[in-house]
């Protein structure tokens, strides 16, 4: 489906899946002092397939962020074809452990730090709306990426996640934003897009960077230089 240029004043940027990633060697290496051998790249590859797998109304529905993080993991193992166990069990309980204090989705992309610069000279208000732990702030504040945006929305801090329309809500507010000229990014389709539509924003985009949602009917991106080129051919 062709979509034409994103006439859009503010962007709402989900963090983790889009912004920064799981470090998928600091996964390798807990499996690894349990007995699982299983690398980086494998872990990688096999996670866009564990999420669309769980992008779905009937999961995102009856699940919260907190349980669906830990389902996600299960699913990344078994996507990499690493049978479950106790030791793979142990291993997640590290990570948690971990996750609980620093916010294990720490690796940023080499290209996501330059595509914030360039969306933010091309006059965009930037506001993350995540959901998150508790640590979203933490995190970036530690990554030097708190500066990038003019306000991170961390659902933990408000007692709603998404896709529930009140955190897309919020984050108009505390942005000074308009829904009609803000549009959102988001690696799930059953809680960033749809929730985006539910709260009435300009429109959801879905950031597929493996090319396995080819049927849904809103605007897909692989990369945020997409975005980039999107709002600059609005003429800005």
């Amino acid at each position: 489906m062709p979509f034409g240029p994103l006439q859009i004043d503010t962007l709402f940027l989900d963090a983790g899946g889009v912004l920064c990633h799981p470090a998928w060697m600091r996964v390798s290496l807990a499996l690894s002092g349990h007995g699982v051998a299983v690398s980086a790249e494998t872990l990688a590859a096999a996670e866009p397939h564990a999420k669309k797998e769980m992008d779905e109304a009937s999961v995102i529905g009856s699940t919260t962020d907190a349980s669906r993080g830990w389902l996600y993991f299960n699913k990344v193992l078994e996507h990499a074809g690493v049978p479950l166990s106790p030791d793979t069990d142990a291993a997640l309980d590290d990570l948690r452990a971990y996750h609980r204090t620093e916010n294990l989705w720490e690796h940023v992309p080499a290209d996501v730090m330059p595509a914030l610069d360039a969306l933010r000279r091309l006059g965009l208000t930037l506001v993350v709306v995540s959901n998150a732990n508790g640590r979203l702030r933490h995190l970036f504040d530690r990554l030097g990426m708190t500066s990038a945006f003019d306000v991170v929305l961390d659902s933990h801090d408000w007692g709603v996640e998404k896709p529930d329309p009140r955190l897309f809500q919020i984050a108009l507010e505390e942005s000074g934003a308009t829904a009609d000229t803000t549009a959102h990014v988001g690696d799930f389709f059953h809680i960033d897009v749809a929730g985006a539509r539910a709260a009435g924003l300009h429109e959801g985009i879905l950031f597929d960077v493996a090319g396995l949602y080819p049927h849904v009917d809103c605007r897909r991106v692989g990369a945020l230089d997409e975005l980039v080129a999107s709002v600059h051919a609005a003429g800005r």
